[in-house]
């Protein structure tokens, strides 16, 4: 049966129920309503007649006057058409011959004896309907009694009956709902062997039959793919074993999840006792996994020993980001992200790191061998030139005149390669002591005033003598200075104008150099710190070694300063330094 049909038999019931106790009170009341009025109308009116005619007997002497004959012969004939009571047609018969004799023989002597009899007619006709009211109060009371008793039986029987139904007929419907909802929590708690029974033939069984059927299918999907994926964790965990970087990985709580056999190894951990506990237990005991899960912002390579000598290891970590799901107070699905944890891996650039240093060496041997030719190179171009040796046509000057720059291309290079073979070593020695920003810009300006005099260039300086010292290593400082002056020189249009501005900002001395050239590539400039990348030329200008803004930067930064650049298409660059003040 549909629960549609129950529901309407259920309150079609209820409807039956009230609508028989509506009639069963109506008819009893219906019934004693019947008893009263037989009280009221007919022995009522009975004794309303006898009295009327008695009054006439007591308010009028004999012989009667034709308007009290006419008044007791009224009240007569209403009582003579209401007749209702056994005994009482013979005693208003009786009652009518007494009156007749009493009207034909008003006059005689013995007239009482009619009146008596008349009286006494009156008298048995009040009493038969006296006793008729009392005999119908009592058939009215018993009545009453009857229909309370009745009706109360039937609010007792429509009470018990329509409690029993408000108490289970609910349950009806909830406790399958109820039984749902519990099958439903256990399927959301992967409980697929959860089973709904129902026979009632209707759509809860219906729905159980449904979700019995998701429930199995659930079951059967569970169960094929549970060997499949602890498959492919075996996989997975014999890949990760398997690689040749040290592996460790931590759940969103910060308990280590997996850790492979280098990482082991390496962090002189045992994995069947470090999985499963929480990583910051574990770092109290062990300083190398402390800086690995609390990695440094320099980002440096961690010396190890490892297979019995120094190792060294590029850390690298990742947050596994995975999709969070959920939904708001109006069921809306919401869409965002959740942590699942970290992974850290530590590559091996051992091998790098030695061939950086071979080229490194390579580099600083060579350039320190090219420095001596290329210095008697240089002696000897100043012995060519002078007039004691010997003249020199045009084109032998001209000839002598390239060899000369030539040469100072290749030193100034080699001196780039062995400041450059300081820093990537670590040789890098700074003397730092207080400097006046103005000395930094005076030794910097006289160092590129010839070849700004050269091409006409005009040369704006903005600074005051009165800004904050830095403490800073001079000749480095004025080196990076001159390498923006430089640069700026040789991408500057002659008879053009190149500012160089310093300035107190935010407890910092920053130092700014504007040329008004071409400007750069938005798309070069994230790269122009970077070792031996140049910026393509149009030929017209000679390209650098592309270590100039390199070395700027490691001297700026080991000053505890920062170095960036501002340019555009066609309006010119601007390079920046900062130092903090002393």
């Amino acid at each position: 049966m549909k629960i549609k049909t129950k529901l309407r038999l259920g309150f079609g019931f209820l409807f039956f129920i009230v609508l028989s106790f509506g009639l069963t009170a109506l008819f009893f009341l219906n019934e004693l309503s019947d008893k009263s009025k037989l009280i009221l109308k007919d022995n009522y009116e009975s004794l309303k007649y006898v009295t009327q005619m008695r009054n006439v007997l007591d308010a009028n002497e004999f012989p009667l006057s034709k308007e009290a004959q006419k008044t007791f012969e009224s009240s007569l004939s209403k009582e003579e058409k209401n007749i209702t009571e056994k005994g009482e047609k013979k005693a208003v018969e009786q009652l009518g011959e007494s009156y007749r004799k009493l009207v034909e023989n008003g006059a005689v002597l013995n007239k009482s004896s009619y009146l008596k009899d008349v009286r006494a007619q009156l008298q048995t006709i009040e009493a038969l309907n006296m006793t008729a009211i009392f005999n119908k109060n009592e058939q009215a009371n018993a009545a009453s009694g009857r229909a309370n008793i009745y009706i109360a039986v039937a609010a007792s029987v429509c009470f018990l009956v329509l409690f029993t139904f408000i108490v289970n007929f609910p349950g009806f419907v909830a406790n399958p709902l109820a039984e749902f909802s519990k099958a439903i929590r256990e399927i959301a708690n992967k409980n697929y062997k959860q089973r709904l029974h129902f026979d009632n033939n209707d759509e809860f069984t219906a729905l159980a039959s449904s979700f019995n059927a998701m429930a199995s299918k659930l079951n059967d999907w569970e169960n094929s793919n549970l060997s499949k994926l602890k498959s492919e964790k075996l996989r997975i965990e014999a890949i990760i074993a398997q690689m040749q970087d040290a592996i460790i990985g931590l759940n969103e709580k910060g308990e280590v999840l997996f850790l492979n056999t280098l990482a082991s190894k390496i962090m002189n951990l045992d994995a069947t006792q470090t999985i499963g506990q929480n990583v910051s237990s574990l770092e109290k005991k062990n300083e190398l996994l402390k800086r690995i899960v609390n990695p440094q912002q320099d980002n440096k390579p961690l010396k190890i020993y490892a297979d019995e000598r120094e190792s060294y290891f590029q850390l690298e970590s990742r947050e596994i980001i995975i999709p969070n799901l959920e939904f708001n107070n109006d069921d809306t699905l919401l869409e965002s992200t959740k942590s699942a944890g970290s992974v850290y891996v530590l590559k091996n650039i051992t091998q790098f790191k030695e061939l950086d240093e071979a080229k490194t060496n390579f580099i600083a041997t060579v350039s320190h061998e090219l420095k001596t030719p290329l210095s008697s190179i240089k002696m000897s171009l100043k012995l060519l030139k002078d007039n004691r040796v010997g003249d020199m046509n045009d084109e032998q000057k001209a000839l002598i005149e390239h060899i000369g720059e030539d040469s100072e291309r290749l030193l100034k290079i080699t001196s780039e390669l062995l400041d450059l073979s300081q820093v990537e070593t670590g040789n890098l020695k700074l003397n730092f002591a207080s400097t006046k920003p103005i000395d930094i810009v005076n030794y910097a300006i006289d160092a590129v005033r010839f070849q700004a005099n050269q091409k006409n260039i005009l040369l704006e300086i903005n600074c005051i003598e009165t800004l904050p010292q830095v403490l800073v290593d001079m000749q480095k400082t004025v080196w990076v200075l001159v390498n923006f002056l430089s640069n700026a020189l040789r991408y500057s249009a002659e008879k053009s104008t190149i500012k160089l501005d310093v300035f107190l900002i935010n407890d910092e001395i920053r130092f700014s150099v504007k040329d008004f050239g071409k400007g750069i590539d938005e798309r070069y400039q994230k790269r122009l710190f970077d070792r031996y990348f140049q910026v393509p030329t149009d030929g017209q200008n000679k390209s650098g070694s592309g270590l100039g803004l390199a070395i700027s930067k490691d001297f700026i930064e080991a000053e505890k300063g920062k170095i960036w650049l501002e340019s555009a298409i066609g309006e010119g660059s601007t390079f920046y330094f900062s130092l903090p003040k002393a």
